[in-house]
């Protein structure tokens, strides 16, 4: 039995995925549970890497009811607490960024401007398990009811120093509707108040507004069939990463550096003006503001031709992930 943490969120989990990947072929015949929020449980199937989910929202006390996994793995950050969260469950042995504090020195040093593919990659192969971080690949789902082949505009992000005006987002789909794109847009229920405000703003019909209607594995078949995907830094350009879907992602507070996608697949670009200092008032990151409409714009005409004539690996699925404690 091998314990994986990454009780995170879409992006966390999407960049997660090869070092899954390299776990899963690392021990074939072992049964793979990965710690991980309930809501996830669409999204890790589609990694085709994880035989069971393990319920846990964060970090805190796990429930681990079975016996000490033979090993434990910590991709969800350098400890102490996570760390202890999977030391309680008492494995034969813990693969982890090494951590004094927890108790766990046999880890390589964390790295605070890593990209996070990297950073867990780097993580298994000192521990002799190698991994390409490349695999990124996301199974793709049937579409289902929802529509295939459109553009979708997402302007939520969890923190508001990584959100580009709305106005901007509206202005941007305006444009792409012009162009004969079918644009929706898409967001969380906490950002369905500002997806409508940029429906409306771009003359989009109520109903091209799937915000809060989708769950993640909705959202990722969405992504997976699409035209286009535009939005922040957030877990959607992740999405788009795993499917190859044409990405145009706008970075503010962090470089892409540490989190957007490879620089050697143009069909995703990521649109960042440096290094910055923070607004004052914590509100939208300057670097940010200094992204206007022609320039995303500009990136939509550059990723939609490279796109053109080339196709996308897309990973097997293993057995449905088992949910319970």
């Amino acid at each position: 039995m091998i314990l994986v943490l990454r009780a995170l969120g879409v992006g966390d989990l999407a960049t997660g995925v090869p070092a899954l990947r390299a776990l899963r072929a690392a021990y074939p015949g072992a049964e793979l549970a990965l710690v991980a929020p309930r809501w996830s449980t669409p999204l890790v199937e589609l990694t085709g890497a994880v035989d069971r989910l393990v319920e846990a929202d964060g970090l805190g006390h796990l429930a681990w009811p079975g016996p000490p996994p033979d090993l434990a793995v910590n991709l969800h950050g350098r400890g102490p607490q996570s760390h202890r969260m999977l030391a309680a469950a008492r494995p034969h042995r813990l693969l982890a960024f090494a951590n004094a504090e927890a108790g766990h020195r046999d880890g390589p040093r964390w790295r605070a401007e890593e990209h996070e593919v990297d950073r867990w990659c780097r993580l298994l192969a000192w521990y002799g398990i190698p991994a390409d971080r490349t695999d990124l690949a996301l199974r793709r789902p049937t579409p289902g009811p929802l529509p295939t082949g459109v553009s979708i505009v997402h302007p939520g992000a969890k923190a508001t120093q990584r959100r580009w005006p709305p106005d901007r987002f509206a202005a941007v789909a305006r444009e792409l509707t012009d162009r004969g794109h079918r644009v929706v847009v898409t967001g969380t229920p906490g950002e369905r108040g500002i997806a409508e405000a940029v429906a409306r703003a771009a003359g989009l019909p109520a109903d091209a507004v799937l915000a809060g209607s989708t769950d993640v594995g909705e959202l990722a078949a969405l992504v997976a069939h699409a035209r286009l995907v535009v939005s922040g830094d957030t877990g959607i350009g992740h999405l788009a990463t795993g499917y190859g879907t044409p990405s145009v992602l706008l970075f503010g507070p962090v470089p892409p550096a540490q989190w957007g996608p490879p620089p050697d697949r143009p069909w995703h670009e990521a649109l960042w003006v440096g290094p910055r200092l923070p607004a004052d008032d914590g509100g939208l990151h300057p670097a940010l503001a200094e992204l206007d409409v022609p320039t995303v714009l500009a990136a939509v005409d550059r990723v939609l031709g490279a796109a053109a004539g080339r196709g996308v690996p897309v990973p097997r699925r293993r057995t449905p992930v088992a949910t319970g404690q």
